[in-house]
């Protein structure tokens, strides 16, 4: 006799696979144009400069490159991403940060440090895909607090804050994924206000915030908790993906003391600690390099393509749709008149070799069917009209 294994944990199996990555899979072939994967365009990685960084580490300190490290990260990467966000206007010190292996599992390490099964998690309307997952799969139950083109609407946060009692907001202020939205300043101050006054964590995640090529920066939530009371309770998170080459894997933390601490343990539980090589190639790559000059021909090329975008949506789409001018980052988020479904629609756009993705994903209840999200940054000017006049014929 030989007895069955035991069941996969019941979260796991009550948590549904990403859309986006099977969307991924489905169009990759290499004549499809997709406008779905939020993918940096890979042209425009600094490939030698990036190269060049893990070749003189290698030969100068091979020993300690292929070595562990400690948990916390390399210092001297630490340093230069505590510098960076010092010189765009939030004081940061080194040992304020932790090093993690992409955004995703700062985002990660956070939720194992505060949320218990049954915690409420307030997101916005709609919300970053991987977070929700990533919720779910800590047994939170998520809520939704609605907002407009200018970001979660306040009153809106206190009611649910009054109504729910949830244990953290999560927001991605600056360049939403997946609408391209930018919180309000005066919003921004706002959450970080209700957090001071109702107990609230919040987690604020940019990794798109250095990607924009029109309009004024707005400060973090982060530099407004100070001035709120609330910077005991304010966690940044961003990556290297977006400014640099996502393959790096590299992301930080920048979280109070005590839970700056408890992600630590968290991430020795995960993986130890992120790659060592490419924590100090990193490090050597911004000693070395201008990476604000990459930056520059970075965002000129992801305005081009925006713009060519937003000029071929209108012949496009069905009379009738709606969409945003995102000042920046990777995504335009799009509404279609009232009857279509942009799920069912994607099965016959994509055998025009053209894809998007459906917008319902996106939203953690009460889904709406007419939306999509078009990333305009990983095909050129000339491609992205090619794929609009595909859509177009699809849609028709």
């Amino acid at each position: 006799m030989r007895a069955n294994a035991p069941q996969l944990a019941t979260r796991v199996g009550s948590i549904a696979g990403s859309p986006v990555r099977e969307i991924l899979r489905l169009t990759a072939r290499p004549e499809v144009i997709s406008f779905a994967g939020g993918l940096p365009a890979p042209e425009l990685f600094d490939a030698e400069g990036i190269a060049a960084a893990f070749r003189q580490v290698l030969e100068e300190e091979p020993q300690r490159a292929l070595q562990y490290s400690t948990t916390e990260g390399d210092p001297a990467l630490r340093a230069a991403a505590a510098s960076r966000l010092t010189a765009r206007g939030l004081p940061t010190e080194a040992d304020e940060l932790l090093v993690t292996t992409g955004s995703q599992q700062a985002l990660t390490l956070v939720t194992s440090a505060l949320v218990d099964p049954g915690d409420v998690v307030l997101v916005e309307e709609p919300c970053y895909l991987a977070a929700l997952q990533c919720f779910g799969l800590a047994g939170a139950r998520i809520v939704s607090v609605p907002g407009d083109d200018e970001g979660v609407d306040p009153a809106a946060l206190e009611a649910a804050v009054e109504r729910e009692r949830p244990k953290l907001l999560y927001v991605v202020p600056t360049f939403q994924n997946p609408t391209g939205r930018t919180l309000s300043a005066a919003r921004r101050r706002a959450v970080a206000e209700v957090a001071a006054r109702r107990g609230l964590w919040v987690i604020e995640d940019d990794p798109y915030g250095e990607l924009r090529f029109a309009g004024e920066p707005v400060p973090w939530i982060s530099a407004f908790a100070a001035g709120a009371g609330a910077a005991d309770r304010t966690a940044l998170i961003s990556s290297y993906s977006k400014i640099m080459a996502p393959g790096l894997r590299l992301g930080w933390l920048r979280a109070p003391a005590d839970l700056l601490r408890a992600c630590t343990v968290a991430k020795q539980a995960a993986d130890l600690h992120t790659p060592t090589v490419t924590q100090l190639a990193a490090a050597r790559y911004l000693a070395d390099n201008d990476l604000d000059a990459h930056l520059d021909r970075v965002r000129g090329a992801y305005r081009d393509r925006r713009d060519a975008l937003l000029a071929g949506l209108a012949d496009a789409l069905p009379i009738g749709s709606s969409w945003n001018q995102p000042q920046g980052g990777m995504f335009v988020w799009a509404k279609l008149p009232a009857g279509w479904d942009t799920t069912e629609t994607l099965r016959k756009v994509v055998t025009h070799d053209v894809a998007y993705v459906p917008g319902a994903p996106f939203y953690a209840a009460d889904p709406d069917p007419t939306t999509l999200r078009l990333s305009f940054v990983t095909h050129t000017p000339d491609e992205i009209a090619d794929g609009l006049e595909r859509l177009a014929k699809a849609l028709r």
